[in-house]
C-alpha cells in the first residue's frame, strides 16, 4: 500500500562530534522517514518550502518550466524502494499531444523527486515497505541534551531546521 507524505522539513543530522548532514524528513503513516541529501538538494528544497526563487533558476525550475513548455505534467513522485541503504523514486508524468493522453514514468533520485513535487505541488507518495524499514516514531527525532544517542540503536539522526 501507498501513503501521500509531507514534507516536514529540511535539516541537519548531528552525530556525536557535531558534524552534520543535510537531511529532508518526510512524514508518511504517522511515522518520519530521514533521507540524507546533498547540500544543493537540502538548498532547492527550502527555496522551494520557503517560495522563494532563486535569482537564476536552479535545475528543478528548469526542468518543471520544460516539462510545462512541452505539454506535460508531473502527476506524483512515488518513493518506492530502499535497498543497501539506498532510496529509489520515479517520477510519473503525462503529456497530451494531438489529444492523446501519454504516460511516463522515470527513474529519478529521490531528493530530485522531493524538490520537483514541493514545486509543482503534486501527491508525494512512500510505499509500505519504505516506511516499515526507514519510518521512525517522531519521539525518535526529537533532541535530548542529557542523553548520548547511540549511532547503533535504530533512534534516527538529531533534527534541526
Amino acid at each position: 500500500m501507498d501513503h501521500e507524505a509531507t514534507v516536514e522539513g529540511v535539516g541537519a543530522s548531528m552525530d556525536d562530534e557535531g558534524r552534520g548532514a543535510p537531511v529532508v524528513i518526510l512524514q508518511a503513516r504517522g511515522e518520519l522517514i530521514p533521507i540524507f541529501v546533498s547540500p544543493d538538494q537540502a538548498q532547492s528544497m527550502q527555496l522551494a518550502l520557503d517560495g522563494e526563487p532563486f535569482e537564476r533558476p536552479l535545475t528543478h525550475d528548469l526542468f518543471v518550466e520544460m516539462v510545462a513548455e512541452f505539454g506535460a505534467a508531473i502527476d506524483r513522485v512515488r518513493i518506492d524502494d530502499l535497498a543497501d541503504g539506498t532510496f529509489y523514486a520515479k517520477v510519473d508524468a503525462e503529456q497530451y499531444l494531438d489529444g492523446e493522453r501519454r504516460q511516463a514514468v522515470f527513474d529519478a533520485r529521490p531528493s530530485d523527486g522531493i524538490a520537483l513535487a514541493l514545486r509543482v505541488d503534486c501527491p508525494l507518495i512512500v510505499s509500505d515497505e519504505v516506511i516499515d524499514d526507514a519510518g521512525r516514531p517522531r519521539e525518535a527525532f526529537e533532541a535530548d541534551d542529557d542523553t548520548d544517542t547511540d549511532p547503533d540503536s535504530g533512534a534516527g539522526p538529531t533534527f534541526g531546521d
